[in-house]
């Protein structure tokens, strides 16, 4: 059987955040396959344990470093 819910969450400040308890609490059944679809141009989506906290800190480390904002070469803002 396929279920298929579209879930709207509240905008959030640039970084990473853990949505694993919004999308587990709109799923009917616990056992099967995820598809998780954004709906928005320069988002993106990883997947991790989440078993250590600085995991969040190292990648917003990571991608300020990689793709900083101040860059002025980037037009969308």
């Amino acid at each position: 059987m396929i279920f298929q819910k579209e879930l709207i969450l509240s905008p959030k400040k640039r970084g990473f955040h853990i949505i694993t308890q919004k999308v587990s609490d709109i799923i009917p059944k616990k056992t099967g396959l995820v598809h998780v679809f954004i709906k928005h141009t320069s988002a993106s989506l990883t997947i991790n344990e989440n078993a250590d906290p600085s995991v969040r800190f190292d990648f917003e480390n990571h991608f300020n470093l990689m793709v900083s904002e101040k860059e002025k070469h980037y037009t969308h803002t």
